[in-house]
């Protein structure tokens, strides 16, 4: 992705390169230094044959590659400076397969969505602001980077628009997303395309310079003199592997070199100047020397084979293989995990095992990196996929020869609820499916074979030698067959039945073996006592002891009226009537102690008996100690009824009240049954000057059971109905009302305990106004007003003040509430009205006149009607003429 950094400038391209990894979210790290490069007449990258990169000019590879001779129009042009971050304008790269241009601006590289047009394969990716676009996705479905040369032979890793599929066809599309979901299941996937891990396998540049360091072109050294002489030397490896030390000593060979072996050759040559750097005739040694590396090369490495990313890199010169294989996006789905090639001068330096650092942590023959090494990811040889019960499911690389045991070792081995003493194998052969039991001894000896499918089964859902007892016993539940191997050490183990028991029939219920349940009954009673043989359990079994209180139907006993919490109890024997009303809080303050009664049902009844008694009726009188008067006890059965009723002379206080024109208004008691109205005006000090004793309302609460409440819903509602002429509108009826009861106080007054003055209920209200002097006219008028009442005036004439009538007034019916709630309505003479005299406070409604429309058959009837008398005027006034001579 970037051009080689400069020696010179190192420091500024680690921290450039630093801040174009946060831009670009493309690649899982910077990874330090390790960076593919373009570079121009690189060695052309071999297939998963196996055969080396470094091959004389023209020669031709057996499955048809060119060698670098024959593929330069595979090469890689490029265009801007490498010298310096700052100044790179561009780089193009070509190849047969398509062309790949990258811009950026002050060093900053960027990257933008690689497109495929045509048959040419041409991709090219831009970017703008440095921001890094989407390179696209290979064959498998992974991101990928055109890093690699130009190539003849078309790479299976072919970059896709960043549209995803839509550019493939339909059966290029399923083939690539069947590769990308058999790649999420290989063993190893998530170590190289995990973000979290993207700074898991950088070199680390901050460490001391290792003695077996091999020195070579571009290494920066610094050689410090201390002691006796002092001097400091920085000198770096020329393209000949020399360095040039001062004084004339001139050039020193250290290319090929490690860091121990170079410092010994330098010692040597610089002792001719520094002479303490040696003991010799002229004393002792007392000058130091110190060879370190001030500056790390930059080597070029290629990755070769069934990698993501194939391609040559440049990396830091401290880079070991694992870095460069993570900067390759490790092996694709054709890759090996297993046999990773590190090829140095045409021989396999190293082979890497990636399994044994995602298995056990240690990565052996991890070597360190040399400049024109080659990374060789093979193809694979063997896939097994484990399916099942196991803590990984994946697909793994196997090696020829490995076991069963092996490859459950490498998925984490059996899970808690696996069946660990098979294990299913599917097997490939030359024409079909075959299926394989591999026993747990066979583990070691099973070898596994490309394309095998091993299933781990779960365990049964069904216990081996679970028993249950229930019911009647002390520690009922789950018990082992094992060690409760009989129906009386099941007994025992349950700590034995309780009392209520019923040892005589215990239920044992048991599948059989064809699935089919037996019920088995035994006397669990002589069983115990030794009288009958022992019954030998089976597993699953299920043993219910039935307890007798399972078999009685449960009695009760209810007490109603006048006890604190009236309801039912359950039946104890020997339960007194005393007893009852202890449980039921004793007796109220109004219970008429004398009136108890205790029903009971009779339960052997005569049926061919007309008057047979069914009930009998016992009556008692008990004090408020709970104690029956004639010291006897009385013992309640199951379903007796106990009634304690009210005493008839109880009574709670209640109360009227009076507000208004009163001297003391208040709240006053009602003493007596026959408290009247006028007994309520003479407790409240009497009226007050300016009361306005026509106006006086008593304001009753109209209390109504939900019974009353619907009778009387039914009952307005169909008399609203009925009345067809009129408009009424009728308020909804409520259970708790206030209503305004019309009395007349001057009558009750002038003549106390008439029928005028009413009997006095608890919680009426007895209103009395000032002296009123206003008349209110609503309803179908055509102004409703308020108007000041004056003596001598007539209906007419307040309506006159009020605009008169409409036309839609119903004049007949209009009628007046008066202050004191009575209502007067108007009367009908002959052909006259008499309307209602007005009072002061008083209310003129007069309603609306609501006309039906004519039903089309009260129409169709009409006319008919009509044109019939018409035909029989004409009729007759024909006839008559006729008759005239």
């Amino acid at each position: 992705m970037f051009a080689t950094i400069s020696d010179q400038s190192k420091r500024t391209a680690a921290k450039t390169l630093a801040l174009v990894g946060l831009l670009l979210g493309t690649l899982p790290a910077t990874f330090g230094q390790i960076t593919p490069a373009p570079s121009s007449g690189a060695p052309s990258a071999p297939s998963s044959s196996g055969i080396p990169s470094q091959l004389p000019a023209g020669t031709r590879l057996p499955n048809g590659i060119p060698t670098p001779s024959q593929s330069q129009q595979g090469r890689t042009s490029q265009q801007g400076a490498n010298t310096n971050p700052n100044q790179r304008a561009g780089q193009v790269q070509q190849g047969n397969t398509g062309t790949r241009q990258t811009t950026g601006a002050n060093g900053q590289a960027t990257q933008g969505q690689t497109g495929q047009t045509g048959r040419n394969g041409q991709a090219t990716q831009t970017g703008q602001n440095g921001q890094t676009g989407q390179a696209g996705v290979d064959a498998n479905g992974n991101p990928t980077e055109a890093t690699a040369e130009g190539n003849n032979e078309p790479n299976i890793n072919t970059q896709i628009s960043e549209q995803g599929y839509n550019d493939l066809s339909p059966e290029e599309a399923l083939r690539a997303r069947e590769r990308a979901a058999l790649r999420r299941k290989l063993f190893g996937y998530e170590l190289f395309n995990n973000p979290d891990l993207a700074t898991t396998f950088q070199p680390n540049l901050n460490i001391a310079t290792p003695v077996s360091y091999v020195l070579g072109t571009g290494d920066q050294l610094n050689i410090n003199i201390y002691g006796f002489s002092q001097d400091a030397i920085r000198q770096t490896v020329t393209p000949e592997g020399n360095i040039y030390l001062p004084s004339g000593i001139g050039p020193v060979h250290v290319s090929g070199l490690t860091v121990e072996a170079a410092k010994a050759r330098i010692t040597e040559r610089l002792s001719k100047i520094y002479v303490g750097l040696k003991n010799s005739s002229y004393g002792p040694r007392n000058t130091y020397l110190e060879v370190t590396l001030g500056g790390i090369r930059t080597i070029r490495v290629s990755v070769l084979g069934e990698a993501i990313k194939p391609g040559t890199y440049s990396v830091s010169s401290l880079s070991s293989a694992m870095n460069v294989i993570y900067a390759s996006g490790g092996p694709s789905d054709l890759g090996s995990f297993r046999n990773v090639q590190v090829i140095r001068n045409n021989r396999v330096v190293a082979t890497i095992d990636l399994y044994d650092l995602l298995l056990t942590g240690v990565l052996r023959n991890n070597v360190r990196l040399q400049d024109n090494d080659n990374i060789r990811i093979p193809g694979y040889v063997s896939h097994v996929e484990l399916q099942g019960n196991t803590r990984r499911n994946n697909i793994f690389e196997m090696l020829p020869g490995e076991t069963m045991e092996r490859l459950l070792f490498y998925g984490g081995g059996f899970s808690a609820t696996a069946y660990k003493s098979r294990v299913k194998v599917t097997r490939l052969t030359n024409r079909e499916l075959k299926v394989i039991d591999v026993l747990a001894d066979q583990f070691k000896s099973f070898a596994m074979q490309d394309g095998d499918i091993a299933r781990v089964e779960q365990l049964l859902d069904r216990f081996e030698n679970q028993v249950t007892i229930a019911g009647a016993v002390y520690r009922a539940g789950t018990y082992s067959l094992d060690q409760n191997k009989t129906l009386k050490e099941l007994v025992a183990s349950a700590e034995g039945v309780r009392g209520e028991a019923l040892l005589g029939r215990v239920n044992i219920l048991r599948i059989r073996e064809d699935m089919s349940s037996e019920n088995i009954t035994v006397d669990l009673g002589k069983i115990l006592a030794g009288t009958e043989p022992d019954l030998p359990l089976q597993r699953e079994d299920v043993v219910n002891v039935t307890s007798k209180f399972d078999l009685a139907e449960y009695g009760t006993v209810s007490i109603e009226g006048e006890v604190n919490r009236p309801g039912q109890l359950g039946y104890q024997s020997n339960m007194t009537l005393e007893d009852a009303f202890l449980q039921v809080g004793g007796l109220r303050e109004s219970a008429a102690a004398a009136q108890v009664e205790v029903v009971r049902r009779k339960k052997d009844v005569d049926p061919n008996s007309a008057n047979a008694q069914i009930a009998d009726v016992f009556r008692f009188s008990i004090d408020r100690n709970l104690e029956l008067a004639n010291d006897n006890k009385f013992f309640l059965q199951p379903y007796d009824q106990v009634i304690v009723r009210r005493s008839p002379n109880y009574q709670v206080q209640t109360f009227a009240q009076v507000e208004g024109e009163v001297i003391l208004p208040g709240s006053y008691p009602i003493k007596t049954k026959d408290q009247k109205v006028s007994d309520l005006v003479l407790m409240a000090g009497g009226l007050t000057p300016q009361a306005y004793v026509q106006g006086a309302t008593l304001i009753r609460t109209v209390k109504l059971s939900p019974e009353e409440l619907a009778q009387r819903q039914r009952s307005v509602t169909e008399l609203s109905d009925d009345n067809r002429k009129t408009a009424v509108n009728i308020e909804a009826v409520e259970p708790n009302k206030q209503e305004s009861i019309g009395i007349d106080l001057k009558r009750i007054l002038a003549r106390p305990g008439s029928t005028e003055d009413i009997l006095l209920q608890e919680g009426d209200l007895l209103r009395i106004p000032k002296q009123l002097e206003t008349v209110r006219i609503q309803g179908e008028v055509l102004l409703p007003t308020t108007v000041k009442f004056r003596g001598g005036q007539t209906f007419q004439d307040y309506i006159s003040q009020a605009g008169g009538f409409t036309e839609q007034s119903q004049r007949k019916r209009a009628f007046i509430v008066y202050a004191n709630g009575s209502v007067d309505r108007t009367r009908r003479f002959m052909f006259f009205n008499i309307y209602p005299r007005v009072e002061p406070g008083a209310e003129v409604i007069v309603p609306q006149r609501r006309t039906n429309p004519l039903t089309p058959q009260q129409i169709i009837g009409s006319a008919t009607g009509i044109a019939t008398g018409l035909m029989g005027l004409i009729s007759a006034v024909l006839a008559f003429r006729l008759l005239q001579p």
